[in-house]
């Protein structure tokens, strides 16, 4: 149940959250990229394809797992329907759980998305509806959008719009129900700049109204009777957020058909969070079928203008966080892969070609102002004990696995 929360607030920057760990989950995103309607290039509707995906992540005391299938069909080579499920396992114990004196739990997430795409001339048209389900967390998407090519196919632009709505609930509490509405505004362009190098540049805007935070979510203050102890209280979130992100993005191709690609993207919302997130690739093929690819991302961010690792009493201030996602911190991902695609030799029946994928990440976090409080949480005669405000700065590391295969037909 914690996690998801985690989750939703990390893919803000990037959406929220920026770096995400998971997009996570850094790798755990793209990962969930099989989970989203495939956005094609204007003109050109992508081969027919099915993937069978299995994602991990590992850290901070948090296991996601799961499998995702995604089905893409082209008819008359102006339609594609996809239908997409993804799945996530959740084993939690994360230093939040801890700290609440709550037990390791386990969930079960699963997702379904449908997707339906018009070509016409040289524009895509495209619209997709997804449905996510949890023991206390729903939440349906429905998205529009639609991409233009010009100047000879040098150019394309494209837009799009999602509607979300949510319901969230209280395993703990039956009577708790509350809801949240989404609104996503994109808008982007990609230019073919020279025979070796395409750049793009895309925008976005995201409103969400409701019940915003974490039900289980609690911040910390100073106990009134002992300053050597702290006490935990309800968090308390506003009930409107409105985040602007700005991407740049590029890719250079050299001449033995490798490439490298970079990226910047700046976030900012209205909770007071800054972000930026660095990215730098490389991408080389061996011969015909291998292709290995290389990434470092690095997120840094500000914290959020409620946000306090300890706060000097209770209901000191309107709205009160202690969501680490919320805090000063920064990450840094190192990504390695691999990618092999054959064609069979003396055919499979429907199957054009195949592709095996492998890819791990290795995830950073550091955080500036959130301290570890299970270590005030010890007895005070404990060597290890460290009074509330003085505990050590938190960090841990976390281990991505992808692995899919994929077939055109």
């Amino acid at each position: 149940r914690r996690r998801r929360w985690r989750l939703r607030l990390q893919l803000r920057p990037r959406m929220s959250s920026g770096f995400n760990k998971a997009r996570l989950l850094g790798s755990t995103l793209a990962a969930m990229a099989l989970a989203l309607p495939l956005m094609s290039s204007a003109g050109v509707l992508p081969d027919d394809r099915a993937d069978a995906l299995y994602h991990r992540y590992e850290g901070g005391g948090v296991t996601i797992q799961g499998p995702s299938v995604l089905v893409r069909k082209k008819m008359a080579e102006k339609y594609a329907v996809s239908a997409n499920y993804y799945q996530d396992m959740i084993t939690s114990a994360s230093i939040d759980v801890e700290v609440s004196g709550a037990s390791e739990y386990k969930e079960e997430r699963d997702q379904y998305t449908l997707g339906f795409e018009y070509l016409r001339g040289k524009t895509t048209y495209n619209l997709s509806y997804t449905n996510s389900e949890e023991n206390d967390y729903d939440a349906q998407t429905a998205t529009f959008g639609l991409s233009q090519d010009l100047f000879g196919d040098l150019t394309t632009i494209s837009m799009g719009f999602s509607r979300g709505s949510d319901k969230v609930r209280n395993s703990t509490d039956p009577s708790f129900e509350r809801d949240i509405d989404r609104w996503s505004y994109r808008v982007g362009v990609s230019q073919i700049l020279t025979k070796s190098l395409i750049a793009s540049m895309n925008l976005e805007v995201i409103t969400d109204e409701g019940f915003l935070n974490n039900p289980y979510r609690s911040y910390r203050y100073i106990d009134p009777n002992d300053n050597r102890r702290f006490i935990l209280a309800q968090e308390v979130y506003p009930r409107t957020r409105t985040s602007n992100a700005v991407a740049i993005n590029g890719r250079y191709f050299l001449p033995y058909r490798a490439a490298i690609y970079g990226g910047y993207r700046f976030f900012t919302d209205t909770w007071d969070i800054r972000a930026d997130t660095f990215e730098l690739g490389y991408i080389h093929p061996i011969k015909q079928q291998w292709t290995l690819e290389a990434r470092v991302r690095y997120y840094q961010q500000d914290n959020a203008e409620f946000y306090e690792d300890l706060f000097g009493r209770v209901d000191q201030q309107n709205f009160m966080a202690r969501d680490k996602e919320l805090s000063t911190f920064n990450s840094i991902a190192f990504r390695i892969g691999a990618s092999y695609e054959f064609a069979p030799v003396t055919g499979w029946g429907f199957v054009k070609k195949a592709s095996v994928n492998l890819f791990y990440d290795r995830i950073e976090f550091s955080y500036d102002d959130f301290r570890d409080a299970r270590v005030s949480k010890l007895a005070p005669t404990d060597p290890n004990y460290r009074p509330p405000g003085s505990e050590p700065l938190y960090e841990f590391g976390a281990n991505v696995i992808q692995a899919f295969v994929s077939i055109w037909f």
